[in-house]
């Protein structure tokens, strides 16, 4: 199922960046809601937040080796791992792979969705930020729950020490 979830980011991802190539002109613009939302065609050499830009080949290194974990972790952990944390990490890939592609074949990510108050993104962009979201969720509450796991087995420890006590 994982697969499948990457495959498909990765799918819609890659159209939809086709669909603004074929039918816009660098940067262009056409308002989805005038001066709230548009679809603003733009390309991106750099990471996140145009951080690290025109660094291409470092970029493409690092995501190909996270990916590529993230891959070998899913395939080892997918039938008892947590489906959070696997769904998580399977968001993350399909974003990562569908920047990868681009940044691979064409030298940067193709980015086209415009707030006018935030930098433009992608789909695969969207998929990466909620995958960590997802990820951090999954982090704080399965470490609240171990606590109270942990607390629950010394709980049942001293109640055992006490009952043999008498």
């Amino acid at each position: 199922m994982y697969y499948i979830i990457i495959l498909m980011i990765l799918a819609a991802d890659q159209a939809v960046k086709h669909a603004v190539r074929a039918n816009m002109e660098l940067g262009g613009s056409i308002p989805l809601i005038e001066g709230i939302v548009h679809i603003t065609y733009i390309t991106n050499t750099g990471g996140a937040f145009s951080l690290l830009q025109g660094h291409t080949a470092f970029l493409i290194v690092v995501t190909a080796a996270l990916t590529a974990a993230i891959v070998l972790y899913i395939h080892k952990n997918r039938k008892n791992g947590s489906f959070t944390l696997l769904l998580a990490l399977s968001l993350i890939c399909g974003g990562g792979l569908g920047n990868l592609i681009d940044r691979a074949r064409l030298g940067s990510v193709v980015d086209f969705i415009d707030f006018r108050v935030f930098p433009v993104f992608n789909v695969a962009d969207i998929c990466v930020c909620c995958g960590c979201g997802l990820l951090l969720i999954h982090m704080v509450f399965s470490g609240r729950r171990e606590a109270v796991e942990s607390e629950s087995a010394e709980a049942e420890q001293e109640a055992l020490e006490r009952e043999s006590a008498v």
